[in-house]
């Protein structure tokens, strides 16, 4: 069949393309499955067990296996969710419209720290080439960072820096890049409240991070509320170029005490060079954005393997978005190594749940319209596919947000579900790369660290071959295992953090600006 302007529609697709109709049920207990062919399947399909589809279903999207009642569960991944809005016989497309979503499990009743897994055996002798500070930090780039106090000075820093890459860079060729770490923050805006706290804690915590070297420097204006002094770290009162020092005759003059400190600042920078480290220096942070129905069967479990392998090397992983994963909190506390990591992630969930009640907010806001079209129904379905991605590791530690991480192992880092929020958070708490899946398509990466984007579909890993590292849908269509690919995405890390590949937002240098995260008051 095709439309008046001559396209295919999507129920021609399927017989056009000549797929065989498949569709991934995750467990015994599921009375959905999802449909994996591209472009969906029409009514009409029959499967080799006999299932028959009753209508048109998307790609990714659910078919009822068995006849459900009105008000009967709903259940994929094992867990119930949602219950049918009205009657879903056999072979019925499980419609967003036709489902209601369930309660988020309460906090006060979850088990903790009931089912810590035994450690995984260690894995040895993975390395890669990093670039080792006074601190024993390890980052995979050398990049100057210049921190800004107050987002007045934006528009001067940006001036300076492109100075400063003509002018200066040409001469240090061991620093990678010099970035301004700037923001919408500093100045009117309620800089005592309590809250405040987590963005001036990010700024602080941004500055430190590996791949900057420990070569900190900010420029301020001089009349903010933020004072740039409470961004340098201890010893480092030599750090501050401020705009309105009367020193300054005119904007040039300021350029150029910028750019002195910078020169000074790139003179210790070029000094460093990559050596090879073991695989436990290194911390990735794990984020999903676009996501799918794919992306609990595909991409996050590769993720979680891979998470678990870096685990069993000594390294730190981090996984985040607190409103992504509260709704299945009830798996990931009994995980907690201890019960004080198990209530520490209690605390973070009832922040957020707090927070969001503030806002007026409530669990619709998550999925997106991309989620949904992607097959996601609800926020429960989202979640239990979010939380694949942190592996099987024990939960070691929990950080709020913008805190810096001091422990090895599995971390849960809290942040928004905000793709540049929770990017933002997680550099502040000290990843040196991301990993980052989608299942729609983002095209996300950060200045401040190599983000490799692993793709849930091969459609879609097709259509932007030149946007994704690594292609998980072949684990939907059997042409690869979660193991087989946990591993390559493994490798994939050693090479990215190395230096040895380039991933594609580094290719194009498509960067997305810093977001802080500010539940504080504006003035």
């Amino acid at each position: 069949m095709r439309t008046p302007e001559g396209r295919a529609t999507p129920e021609a697709e399927p017989a056009r393309r000549g797929d065989v109709a498949r569709t991934i049920r995750l467990h015994e207990s599921d009375n959905v499955a999802i449909v994996v062919n591209a472009f969906g399947l029409p009514a009409g399909t029959v499967f080799p067990d006999g299932l028959t589809l009753r209508e048109f279903v998307p790609q990714g999207h659910k078919v009822a296996l068995q006849d459900i009642p009105e008000g009967g569960e709903i259940r994929r991944y094992g867990e119930v969710i949602g219950t049918a809005l009205e009657a879903l016989p056999r072979g019925a497309w499980v419609e967003e419209s036709r489902v209601r979503t369930p309660l988020a499990p309460a906090l006060d009743r979850l088990p903790l720290a009931t089912r810590v897994p035994a450690p995984l055996p260690p894995l040895d002798g993975y390395t890669f080439e990093g670039y080792r500070n006074p601190d024993g930090s390890v980052g995979t780039r050398n990049i100057l960072a210049i921190s800004t106090s107050v987002q007045c000075v934006a528009g001067t820093l940006e001036v300076a820096i492109r100075r400063i890459k003509r002018e200066l860079l040409p001469r240090f060729p061991n620093v990678d890049d010099v970035i301004g770490l700037t923001h919408a923050y500093g100045c009117g805006v309620a800089i005592n409240a309590p809250q405040a706290v987590i963005p001036i804690r990010t700024l602080q915590s941004l500055a430190q991070n590996p791949n900057f070297g420990g070569e900190v420097m900010v420029v301020g204006l001089g009349c903010e509320k933020l004072v740039s002094e409470r961004l340098l770290p201890e010893g480092r009162a030599d750090g501050v170029v401020r705009l309105q020092d009367e020193a300054h005759q005119g904007f040039g003059m300021m350029l150029d005490s910028i750019m002195a400190m910078a020169e000074a600042r790139l003179t210790v920078l070029d000094r460093r060079t990559r050596e090879t480290c073991p695989a436990a220096d290194l911390v990735v942070g794990l984020q999903c954005g676009g996501s799918d129905a794919f992306s609990g069967v595909t991409a996050n479990p590769a993720l979680g393997f891979a998470a678990d392998l870096l685990v069993r090397a000594g390294g730190t992983v981090m996984f985040s978005e607190v409103t992504e994963v509260r709704d299945a909190i009830h798996l990931l506390t009994t995980r907690a190594e201890t019960e004080e990591v198990a209530r520490a992630l209690v605390r973070e969930m009832a922040w957020y749940d707090d927070y969001l009640a503030q806002g007026g907010a409530d669990r619709s806001a998550n999925p997106s319209p991309g989620n949904k079209k992607g097959g996601l129904n609800n926020i429960v379905e989202k979640a239990l596919g979010s939380v694949a991605k942190s592996g099987t590791s024990a939960i070691r530690g929990v950080l709020a947000p913008g805190e810096r991480v001091r422990q090895k192992g599995l971390i849960f880092a809290a942040t928004p579900a905000s793709d540049f929020v929770c990017g933002t958070l997680q550099l502040a708490s000290g990843i040196t790369l991301q990993v980052f899946s989608t299942g729609r398509g983002t095209p996300y990466g950060l200045a401040e660290a190599p983000v490799i984007k692993v793709a849930t579909r091969t459609e879609l890993s097709r259509r932007w071959s030149d946007l994704i590292d690594l292609d998980a849908g072949r684990i939907a269509t059997g042409e690869a295992t979660i193991e087989e690919t946990g591993w390559e995405l493994f490798h994939l890390i050693l090479d990215v953090a190395s230096g040895r590949k380039k991933p594609w937002s580094d290719h194009w240098g498509l960067y997305n600006d810093l977001t802080l995260f500010n539940p504080a008051p504006i003035t």
